[in-house]
């Protein structure tokens, strides 16, 4: 993963302890608050209010976070970074198409909770691939500077997942097997210009 501050290390695992709180919470059959999910883990509820302000939202990310398979899986037969990279784009859309209508509900439910400014605010959908792409790098980054690396990883993050399926399915029209091509042939054109030449 790519080097960040044990705060920002913490802040992950304490939005993982909330979202393991709320599926615990949805397997039981309890009502899911967010201060009923937190407090799963001892975890105040200020302190939660600050990582989901709103149950439903945390509730369809905790259920969306269920279906995500283990890096391993994922790169599983994928011998080189531009193979794991692209193992790893092509996963995450599938995982979009296979459960399109949670995603694109979240999505829904993202934007309409956005606030001017929120994307200033460091909240970030998507941090599961991005995890993994620093997984790959940290296998074998073919040389490439920390800079170029945060560039690949920008890059490949836009190119897949919901952002690609509503694109490609209702932007361009296309049909799935057609979308999943075009999230190949993008994510391959970007793998080409970040490992195919010199830094």
């Amino acid at each position: 993963m790519e080097p960040e501050s044990g705060r920002s290390a913490q802040r992950e695992r304490t939005r993982k302890a909330i979202l393991d709180g709320a599926r615990r919470l949805m397997k039981e059959g309890k009502p899911v608050t967010v201060a009923a999910a937190a407090d799963v883990h001892g975890i105040s509820k200020a302190t939660a209010y600050r990582y989901f302000s709103d149950a439903a939202m945390m509730v369809a990310e905790a259920g969306l976070d269920v279906a995500v398979a283990r890096y391993e899986a994922v790169i599983s037969g994928a011998d080189d970074l531009h193979s794991r990279l692209m193992a790893i784009n092509l996963y995450f859309f599938d995982l979009a198409i296979e459960h399109e209508a949670g995603f694109r509900r979240f999505v829904g439910m993202t934007l309409e909770a956005w606030k001017p400014g929120d994307a200033r605010k460091g909240r970030r959908r998507g941090a599961r691939r991005i995890a993994m792409y620093w997984q790959a790098l940290a296998q074998g980054d073919e040389g490439l500077s920390p800079a170029r690396q945060k560039r690949l990883v920008r890059a490949l993050a836009i190119a897949t997942g919901s952002e690609a399926m509503i694109a490609s399915l209702d932007i361009v029209g296309s049909d799935v097997a057609t979308a999943r091509a075009t999230v190949e042939d993008v994510t391959g054109a970007i793998l080409d210009r970040y490992l195919g030449r010199a830094d």
